[in-house]
């Protein structure tokens, strides 16, 4: 009987929680369901392991049977379903959790509870499509706009008690610094501080927004989620040409470009009707990927990689999901599986880009001369020959595309792959260019360096020694990197094209003769054009310019097929598959096409239920320190809990249907506030009920950026150079912070008040990036960064007290202030700095530094300048002008 007793009481048990789970309100599996799965249960029984075949994931496997034949669950009947058995036998050996502490009797009355009602499945909130809310009734005279309402219904549910608004000075530095990055001149604020209403901050408001400094402060915040670098990464981590993207970024910020286009720009610019070079130009937001240059790497891990790095920053910084996961398995908490990352990596996997040294494709830059002969070149065209030739004309001239790269090559006999990217040929060598179709092709456009005087160079099929299509002899040149064409013959379909390259001069065997970048087979529209436009022709194709990565697809005949990677690794191809995005979010119209473009369009669906909610969400911490929703990251399962969903939807609602995609309106709903307006001070209620300010009952109080805080010392200091745009600058660093290996390339400071620039210029080495930016959070860019989690370190302070730019910062906003009197030109620098009017505390603490620094300087020329710097400098320091409050 001792064997029965257990389970005679494990039967009373499990029948006494049904009898008392039999009535009730309704469990909602979202808010309370879901969260048991995930902490309990979901490590075991989903997405990476299905112990006993028994899986919490998805409905209709929780909804199965498992490995021993039972149901799992069963609609209305818990006594029937083998979770609850499992959960409440005594047996360790078969009780669940295995090896863990049982659940607590409340979660397991509540699973029963669950499924007594019918085990109803539901979705998480965030995957749901965004609905507008009902605005509360709360805080009818405290409020200016819908935002407050929810906010005070919050905060009074709480035990909460909302904030008068903060004072007209700090108001006006707090706005400044969010909209356009630094403290605003004081001929912007002074009609608002001259007479503090509602109408002048609003007004005051207006003219920030409309400065062109609101771009390039909303720049910088874009910049992290695009992994914004100059350089490539990876261990070389050379060089990369890719500043007109972060112009871009600041033209269409200031513009107020629509916040759908803005994501179509950058995702699928190229795949729009006759782009434009800015529309090209946007979608390097994906060409921010790192390039492999190392020599003896695999160009097909590195594309690969980069390839999986654009779906990973799409869902991460657009979507606010970790999907990076799902590459090696199915999601284990949220609903997505293994193969929909395949499916959805597949938009992306038909680029044309492979690692290549010059990265291509590329967008390039002609000079305004040149931009004039193109535009008489294609116009002649257009009018004269078919629209598919001139159109051809164009884009090979702006981008060398379509065309194979030389690392495409294999087979080689006495040549090789030279750093594992060019094709580098010697004497009597060979090399194969495998499947290439050759219909209607009468000219190849190869782009080559060889410093020999001769050489000859065939093409052959079939074999090095097959029937030769074409050849090319080589002539006395200057070195370095050359255009040039050979004659085809006529052949028609696909072939394998064998290279070979002979010269006579060439008397060591393993010295390289001639190294190819790239090939481009073309039935030579060009030729149909008259001789002066055919010198136009070639004089634009072999100009040097200025390049910029961009975002181009596989013409048909080079498209590539994308199968499921077992457990990730790419050297295990498993099913083929087509693009495709997850079926739990919103479904993907036979309209779209099936590329970039189409991703877009479904993206910027007003029904998708991610995109709007991301964008808001990372609106909202970029002025109140975090979002509605605290992992910007992640609005999944295992994200945070929304501190205001209802006021998360209710913006992003509007966001899409009645601001239509403009962030220019949201941000001034949000500035416009009661809630933003908030004093910062907390009392003593406040940190006891709301330490960290998630609930809103006081204004911000958050430490500035990397960014902010050098330019909010380049405009105090009265040094910074409002030039925009260009190319990236080096202010001051010390000797040896560079290690360059291969290229030896070592920091060259910029010329002049250059090195004054705004921090969003400062030239960006990922494997060595700009130190005060790193000392206060910034990152490295290797990858997308969806927020930055404030640090507070001594390196912070050390950065402001002793970093040579802010020593002369210092010195020069000394020079700036008249020292007749000093307590007056203490409370006059205190004041450029804060805002604020100092109080006498601060001024009698900053005097005694004056003071003293003054008798350590007294035998220098400037005693007076010097000891005043080093006040300005305690300024850059100190917590009014550091934090945003």
């Amino acid at each position: 009987m001792r064997f029965k007793f257990p389970l005679f009481l494990s039967l009373l048990f499990g029948l006494g929680l049904l009898q008392s789970c039999t009535s009730g309100d309704e469990v909602d599996f979202s808010t309370e369901i879901k969260p048991i799965l995930n902490k309990r249960c979901i490590a075991c029984h989903g997405g990476v392991k299905k112990q006993g075949g028994v899986s919490f994931l998805f409905e209709e496997e929780a909804k199965s049977k498992g490995k021993s034949g039972k149901m799992t669950i069963v609609e209305g009947d818990a006594h029937a379903s083998e979770m609850i058995r499992r959960l409440t036998l005594n047996d360790p050996e078969e009780r669940m959790p295995f090896e863990a502490d049982p659940l607590p009797e409340e979660e397991i009355e509540l699973l029963t509870q669950w499924i007594e009602q019918g085990a109803k499945w539901g979705e998480h909130w965030a995957y749901q499509e965004v609905e507008k809310p009902e605005i509360p009734d709360q805080g009818q005279d405290w409020s200016k706009n819908e935002i407050d309402h929810f906010v005070v219904a919050k905060a009074e549910e709480k035990g909460l008690e909302v904030s008068k608004e903060a004072e007209p000075e700090v108001l006006a530095r707090r706005v400044a610094l969010d909209l356009i990055g630094f403290p605003a001149p004081d001929s912007l604020k002074a009609a608002y501080l001259a007479n503090p209403t509602g109408e002048n901050y609003e007004a005051y408001v207006d003219q920030l927004l409309a400065s062109p400094h609101y771009g390039e402060k909303w720049t910088s915040m874009w910049l992290d989620l695009a992994r914004y670098a100059d350089t490539k990464g990876y261990e070389r981590d050379d060089e990369r040409n890719i500043w007109r993207y972060r112009d871009w970024l600041i033209k269409a910020f200031n513009a107020d470009m629509p916040y759908d286009q803005f994501i179509t720009e950058q995702l699928a610019g190229d795949l729009l009707e006759n782009p434009t070079d800015d529309q090209l130009i946007a979608t390097a937001f994906h060409r921010n990927t790192m390039t492999n240059d190392e020599g003896g790497t695999d160009n097909e891990e590195f594309r690969i990689a980069a390839v999986i790095d654009r779906v990973n920053t799409t869902w991460e910084t657009l979507m606010s999901t970790t999907f990076a996961c799902v590459q090696c398995h199915s999601h284990p908490y949220d609903p997505f599986r293994h193969e929909d990352y395949y499916r959805f990596m597949a938009f992306f996997n038909n680029t044309r880009d492979n690692d290549a040294y010059a990265e291509y494709p590329v967008l390039r830059h002609l000079n305004l001369e040149q931009k004039e002969q193109l535009g008489q070149l294609t116009s002649w065209a257009a009018d004269h020959l078919k629209e598919d030739q001139a159109s051809e004309i164009k884009h090979f001239i702006k981008t060398f595309q379509p065309a194979i790269n030389s690392l495409e090559t294999d087979e080689f006999v006495n040549s090789e792959l030279s750093d594992t990217k060019w094709l580098a040929m010697r004497n009597n060598s060979s090399a194969r260019l495998s499947n290439v179709d050759l219909t209607n092709d009468k000219k190849l456009i190869f782009r080559y360096a060889s410093g020999l005087r001769s050489g000859s160079l065939f093409l052959h099929t079939a074999s090095p020694k097959g029937p030769a299509i074409g050849q090319f002899r080589l002539n006395p040149n200057k070195g370095g990197w050359q255009i040039a064409e050979i004659p085809l013959q006529s052949v028609d379909g696909k072939h394998d094209i064998y290279f070979t390259f002979s010269s006579s001069e060439l008397k060591n065997t393993l010295q390289t003769g001639i190294r190819f970048d790239w090939f481009h087979f073309t039935d030579a529209p060009y030729e149909n054009l008259p001789k002066p436009q055919q010198n136009t022709f070639w004089s634009l194709v072999k100009t040097n310019t200025e390049e910029t990565p961009i975002m181009l697809d596989n013409v048909e005949e080079w498209s590539r097929e994308t199968h499921v990677f077992e457990r990730g690794s790419w050297l295990s191809k498993g099913e083929k598959v087509v693009a495709g995005v997850p079926v739990s979010l919103n479904e993907f119209s036979e309209e779209y096409p099936q590329n970039r473009l189409g991703l877009a369009q479904w993206m910027t669906d007003k029904k998708h239920p991610l995109t709007s909610r991301t964008m808001v969400n990372r609106v909202w911490e970029q002025f109140f320190g975090r979002g509605l929703v605290e992992t910007l990251e992640d609005l999944g399962t295992q994200g945070a809990e929304p501190t205001h969903q209802q006021l998360l939807d209710y913006l992003s609602y509007q966001f899409m249907h009645e601001d239509g995609w403009q962030m220019k309106k949201l941000i001034k709903k949000i500035v416009l506030s009661a809630t933003y307006r908030q004093d910062s001070r907390i009392s003593k209620k406040q940190l006891e009920k709301d330490q960290f300010n998630m609930y809103l009952a006081r204004g911000p109080r958050v430490r500035l950026s990397a960014e902010q805080i050098r330019d909010q010392a380049l405009a105090i200091s009265g040094k910074l150079n409002p030039e925009m745009y260009g190319k990236p600058v080096m202010p001051y660093q010390p000797d040896g912070v560079w290690l360059s290996p291969y290229n030896g390339k070592k920091w060259k400071e910029s010329d002049g008040d250059q090195q004054y620039r705004r921090a969003l210029y400062t030239f960006w080495k990922r494997t060595s990036p700009y130190p005060s930016m790193i000392n206060f959070d910034g990152v490295g860019r290797e990858v997308c960064s969806a927020r930055r989690i404030n640090t507070n370190t001594p390196l912070q302070a050390l950065t402001t007290l002793n970093d040579s730019v802010y020593v002369d910062l210092a010195l020069h906003f000394a020079q700036q202030i008249e020292l007749k009197d000093i307590d007056q030109s203490i409370a006059k620098a205190y004041h450029q700095a804060t805002g604020k009017a100092i109080d006498p505390k601060r001024k009698e603490a900053l005097r005694k530094l004056y003071d003293e620094a003054l008798k350590s300087y007294q035998k220098e020329e400037e005693a007076e300048i010097l000891a005043f710097a080093m006040v300005t400098n305690a300024l850059f320091n100190i917590d009014e002008v550091i934090m945003k409050n």
